[in-house]
C-alpha cells in the first residue's frame, strides 16, 4: 500500500520554460515525505533526528501550472537498519506520471554525528502500513 498526498502547483514553481522547474520536484518529494511522517508515523519531520542521504529523480513529462495539483504517492520498498528508502510517483490530475523519485532518509544522532537504528515504533508502523 502506498501513501498519497495532493500538492498544489504554485506559480513560483514555474520556470522560464513554462513548466515546473526540475528542482521543485525534490521539494514536492520533501513535502510528501513530511506529510507521510505526520500522517503515518505521527512525527514532525522537522523535529526528529534524521537526514536525507540520497535523492534521485527521473522526469517523465513536464507539469505546467494549468495542469492543476499533483498527487504524490509514497511507498517504502524495504527497511534498512538505519535507512528508510522511499519511492515517490508524482502524477498529474489526469493520472499521467510526471516524475519518479527515490530517496533514502537515515535515522541520525546529531550529537554523535552518526546513523542510529530506525526507532522500533517507526519500524512497526511502516511494516504494517506497507505490508513489508
Amino acid at each position: 500500500m502506498s501513501y498519497e498526498t495532493t500538492l498544489d502547483v504554485r506559480f513560483r514553481d514555474i520556470d522560464a520554460m513554462g513548466h515546473v522547474n526540475n528542482a521543485v520536484y525534490a521539494t514536492y518529494a520533501e513535502q510528501a515525505r513530511a506529510n507521510y511522517f505526520a500522517d503515518v508515523l505521527d512525527e514532525d519531520l522537522s523535529a526528529i533526528s534524521s537526514v536525507l542521504a540520497r535523492i534521485e529523480i527521473d522526469y517523465h513529462r513536464p507539469v505546467e501550472l494549468d495542469d492543476g495539483p499533483v498527487t504524490v504517492a509514497v511507498s517504502v520498498p524495504r527497511l534498512g537498519e538505519s535507512s528508510l528508502p522511499m519511492e515517490y510517483e508524482i502524477r498529474t490530475v489526469d493520472g499521467e506520471l510526471a516524475a519518479s523519485i527515490e530517496s533514502v532518509q537515515v535515522a541520525y544522532d546529531r550529537e554523535a554525528g552518526e546513523s542510529v537504528p530506525i526507532p522500533n515504533a517507526w519500524r512497526e508502523t511502516i511494516t504494517e502500513y506497507h505490508g513489508l
